[in-house]
């Protein structure tokens, strides 16, 4: 007897192979799981202002570079100037250029960024080198007995950070903090501290996204290196913890705006938050150079076809499991499934009218044909014109009496019709008006309930978005394949058999 394993071994590796190659795409490609799911985007407008001199202008601006946000699109606004973007020691950067200018200049760059969610501390194999630092005289002392205060309470170089910080954004500060903190801001007492201690430290630049604010300004926070990372400090607020709703724009310890052959400058920044769909941003976002099985790659005609196509599959499962396994009769084997895919084109309920006329003309039609004793050739061909007629006089009536919906009619599949009318009426003939009835019936009945899972806005979506799908559903009709068993509908027959239990 031969046994079974490969064939379910087979069933199991489609299944799970499908299951996984959707999820992959999923997450790694940010392609949704759920049809018609919003995200949240920023749009960020940076305006860079200076007075020109007269002179050969170069404009130098540091561009976002941040693992919790990711660029969908960015552009520039520079009328006149020439553009580069460059990737610098010192992060992505814009220099604008132009041989001569004066005056006020305005040079806008745009960015639209998702939220990635992703605050993954910097990384670095090896510690930043510290240049040593000087102090006054008048201060060095101070800076030492703040330095011991906080060494003694700290148990390796970040808890020792925490408690510098605490130190100097307390709301009692002790008299030394006080004395250094009338030579020093914030930030860079307390980088200037760490590095005194040759702990790495260097000044980053963060925006707080707002929605709809305007002339809004970088605000400068600190990263300390400790144990190959860079961790964040909000030295201002006494946070260690930084906001979701901040967007580190520089931090490479650089200057965020540098302009030579102009005075004056600044640059302002203004935001907007906008709703987008997750699946066209996925779309967006995704690399056509990269090998990646995804449909929207081809042209919109090719996609539009698709479309249509990989619905098939699920009409297909639908016959199966509903011929197999609970035992419905219907008129060839797949036709429900093509006639789904004109219910689709037309409505449920215009596409049931419609088919029940088309039917039923035909069939009167190939009631006279049955006595003329044509060729089985000819006969077919005879049936299909006659079904383009019948399909013709229904559109044309249809029109003139404003009944939009009977337009769509011709959607039908009109060889499969002819087909339809042919096996029905020879059906007829042999089996009886009851035989047709139950096929037909049935036919209808698998159709709908095919165009119900084919017309489901989550099947389209998955079928077309996750490939692997189809892996899993050849996997279920091989599976059902193998069923030997009785169908649902006949177990009715062999209940007198079971009689009545005492």
């Amino acid at each position: 007897m031969q046994t079974r394993t490969p064939f379910y071994a087979l069933v199991a590796a489609l299944i799970i192979l499908g299951i996984g190659a959707s999820i992959y795409r999923g997450i790694e490609h940010d392609v949704p799981f759920v049809p018609g799911e919003q995200l949240k985007s920023w749009s960020i407008d940076a305006k860079v202002s200076f007075r020109a001199k007269g002179e050969p202008v170069e404009v130098s601006f540091s561009l976002p570079s941040d693992p919790a946000f990711e660029i969908l699109v960015e552009n520039t606004t520079s009328p006149g100037y020439g553009l580069s973007i460059q990737d610098t020691d010192q992060g992505r950067r814009a220099v604008w250029s132009v041989r001569e200018a004066y005056g006020n200049q305005q040079l806008y760059y745009k960015v639209t960024l998702i939220p990635t969610g992703l605050q993954r501390n910097p990384t670095e194999q090896e510690a930043p080198k510290v240049r040593p630092v000087s102090w006054p005289d008048t201060e060095a002392d101070v800076a030492q007995q703040v330095l011991a205060d906080a060494w003694e309470r700290s148990a390796n170089n970040l808890s020792f950070a925490n408690q510098l910080m605490q130190l100097i954004s307390e709301q009692n500060r002790s008299q030394n903090i006080s004395l250094l903190l009338s030579n020093y801001s914030p930030n860079s007492l307390f980088i200037k501290l760490l590095k005194e201690q040759k702990i790495p430290a260097r000044i980053v630049h963060g925006l707080h996204l707002e929605d709809q604010r305007r002339r809004q300004q970088l605000e400068p926070y600190v990263e300390v290196f400790s144990q190959g990372h860079w961790h964040f400090f909000d030295v201002k607020r006494n946070k260690q913890t930084r906001p979701n709703d901040l967007l580190l724009w520089e931090r490479e310890d650089s200057s965020v705006l540098d302009v030579v052959g102009g005075s004056k400058s600044q640059v302002n920044f203004s935001m907007l938050q906008e709703s987008r769909s997750a699946l066209s941003t996925a779309i967006d976002m995704m690399d056509p150079k990269s090998f990646d099985f995804s449909l929207y790659q081809l042209p919109l005609e090719e996609q539009s076809l698709f479309k249509g196509i990989l619905l098939i599959p699920i009409g297909v499962l639908v016959v199966v499991f509903l011929r197999v396994i609970i035992g419905i009769k219907t008129s060839g084997t797949f036709m429900p499934v093509l006639i789904a895919l004109a219910f689709i084109q037309t409505s449920l309920v215009t596409g049931l009218v419609g088919f029940l006329l088309i039917v039923a003309c035909g069939l009167m039609i190939r009631s006279y044909l049955s006595h003329l004793n044509l060729l089985l050739i000819s006969r077919i061909s005879a049936v299909i014109i006659v079904v383009i007629g019948i399909i013709g006089v229904f559109t044309l009536l249809s029109y003139k009496f404003g009944l939009s919906e009977g337009l769509t009619i011709t959607f039908f599949p009109m060889i499969i019709l002819a087909w339809t009318i042919e096996r029905m009426s020879i059906l007829w003939e042999e089996e009886g008006v009851k035989e047709v009835v139950v096929q037909g019936g049935g036919s209808l009945f698998v159709a709908t309930i095919a165009y119900l899972a084919m017309s489901s806005v989550w099947v389209q979506h998955w079928v077309f978005n996750f490939l692997g799908m189809h892996a899993v559903i050849l996997g279920l009709v091989l599976l059902m394949g193998q069923y030997t068993g009785y169908r649902l509908l006949e177990l009715k027959r062999f209940k007198p058999l079971a009689g009545d239990k005492q």
